[in-house]
């Protein structure tokens, strides 16, 4: 029987609840992650189980080449990881320039060119050594037994994998692995990726070492220098991931958490920063008042990320100025609930992605989040052991008198970067770890559903299900085709420039939330998985 898989229908997914639990993007995924709680793992294992397991499951999103964040309640406090990759050692504006020619910006959004040091395989190599309880290998078992064994295509990745294609399908070992007919794979079709498999055992099999500095490291260097790239095996075996403190926001009696820059994730806490000074609950909810409100905090929270962020050691500032109390009253002076505003950077100085999250009974919770950027990356896919190598070297800017000149490329500096797990705390203690995938939709959608939680009391399904819009640049945003008619004609009518979307899956992020209700041994927690992709949440 061959189906239609376009659904004229709407389908409500209901919270779920158990003890242990594990929301993602793919029911297999969350599968894997449960597979490992039950045969003793904690809420980390779990978590790395379901990243690995994505890696083969939603390759339009991440894969064994990406890039990881993580924050993590290991009982007693939060921990932050940043996982983010370096550049390589040849990369400067002089290298890029002299194959790009002078005019060029950035590195190129596709190719060898546009990868750093991939450092998703560390990241999980790291949260296990420290928090894990599993040895490290079986934590892979689930995802090389679905590389190996297979799974059907599903409808949304499906549609994200058909669409790249054009685009991707002569780069470097993209059609060997990701077009196994020549075509992209059709929903309900058998997808078998046995090369990653074998990159999956080789990492299992020396805890990672084998993509920094091993055999995966050589494959991938040999891989690069066939295909223009400048990747040196000291590269990958000088890159370590970095433990961090997250940088924090209180917003309604809570406290939101993100990984602090390189990363974007200062922009939500911006945002909430100026929205406190407004009493937004005394706006109904999907009003246009409400939305307006949000929407331009977001720009002025974005006015500055994109001025300000990048490595931590070459700002001009800090991420505590650019929080800081007084500057954020300052900015929010600035929003006229009358009309819509393209805002400039503040002078705070004084004088792609796929998220999961998991819990256990014992009361661990990990906030964790991977991708190869623009959808499948680089394009790239070293053959050997199924690499599918992200693009974040396409962050870097090249021109030293840019808007931001802390983000020009320089050996071994990380680019801005657009992933970010968030973990809600109250007076310190964990209340829900959360995130919402896709590029600058991320920060946006932190502020979005969390509004519709604290500020007007929808459960986590719910604040993920609703409407959504997205700050562009300047006065233009997208809204998705669920949002009330009256509320866009009302921020019409207030100067946004808008595009009704009715493709979510591009456009408008995906989340995945667990929410503590209690005792974890008791009462347990409350999970949401965005319908915007094929996910699950899924616990026992």
């Amino acid at each position: 029987m061959s189906f239609g898989y376009s659904n004229p229908y709407p389908s409500t997914r209901l919270p779920v609840f158990a003890r242990n639990i594990v929301s993602t993007s793919h029911p297999l995924a969350a599968q894997a992650g449960l597979r490992i709680l039950q045969q003793g793992g904690n809420a980390v294992d779990a978590a790395i189980a379901a990243a690995a397991a994505m890696t083969i499951v939603e390759p339009v999103s991440n894969g064994l080449g990406s890039d990881a964040f993580a924050i993590l309640w290991d009982g007693q406090q939060l921990h932050g990881l940043n996982a983010s990759g370096r550049a390589p050692q040849t990369w400067t504006p002089d290298y890029f320039r002299r194959k790009y020619g002078a005019d060029a910006l950035n590195p190129p959004k596709r190719g060898m060119d546009s990868v750093t040091v991939p450092g998703a395989v560390a990241g999980w190599v790291a949260l296990s050594e420290r928090f894990g309880k599993l040895p490290f290998a079986d934590l892979l078992a689930p995802a090389i037994d679905i590389a190996e064994r297979g799974y059907l295509m599903p409808v949304v990745v499906q549609q994200k994998w058909a669409a790249a294609t054009p685009e991707l399908q002569d780069l470097p070992g993209f059609a060997q692995n990701f077009l196994p007919w020549g075509r992209a794979p059709e929903v309900g079709e058998l997808f078998k990726f046995t090369a990653a498999a074998r990159g999956l055992r080789a990492i299992a099999g020396t805890k990672g070492a084998a993509f920094y500095g091993g055999e995966i490291a050589e494959a991938i260097v040999k891989f690069s220098a066939q295909n223009g790239g400048s990747h040196a095996v000291s590269d990958f075996a000088n890159y370590k991931p970095e433990w961090v403190t997250p940088i924090a926001q209180d917003y309604r009696g809570h406290t939101l958490h993100e990984i602090p820059p390189n990363g974007q994730g200062i922009t939500a806490l911006i945002a909430l920063g100026i929205l406190a000074h407004f009493d937004l609950k005394s706006l109904p909810v999907d009003s246009t008042a409400s939305q307006h409100l949000q929407i331009e905090a977001m720009k002025l929270a974005f006015a500055d990320v994109y001025r300000y962020v990048a490595e931590p050691g070459k700002m001009e500032v800090t991420a505590a100025q650019l929080l800081d109390p007084a500057y954020l009253a300052q900015r929010a002076k600035l929003i006229d609930m009358k009309k819509a505003q393209d805002f400039g950077a503040g002078n705070p100085v004084k004088g792609g992605t796929i998220y999961l999250t998991a819990a256990d009974e014992s009361g661990m919770m990990v906030s964790f989040i991977q991708s190869n950027f623009m959808g499948f990356g680089s394009g790239c896919v070293e053959p050997t052991f199924g690499i599918s190598l992200q693009n974040r070297g396409h962050g870097f800017t090249l021109d030293a008198k840019a808007a931001n000149p802390a983000n020009l490329v320089a050996p071994g500096q990380r680019p801005f970067h657009t992933i970010i797990p968030a973990f809600l705390t109250k007076n310190g203690q964990p209340v829900m770890s959360y995130g919402v995938m896709g590029a600058n939709m991320q920060p946006q959608g932190h502020v979005q559903t969390l509004v519709r939680m604290l500020d007007y009391r929808q459960n986590p399904q719910t604040a993920c299900d609703a409407p959504r819009w997205r700050y562009n640049a300047g006065l233009e945003i997208n809204v998705e085709q669920q949002m009330r008619a009256d509320t866009v004609a009302g921020l019409a009518a207030l100067g946004h420039r808008m595009e009704v979307i009715n493709d979510n899956y591009q456009d408008f992020g995906a989340g995945q939330f667990i929410w503590r209700m209690g005792d974890p041994a008791v009462e347990g927690y409350m999970a949401a998985s965005d319908a915007r992709r094929d996910g699950l949440a899924a616990g026992y």
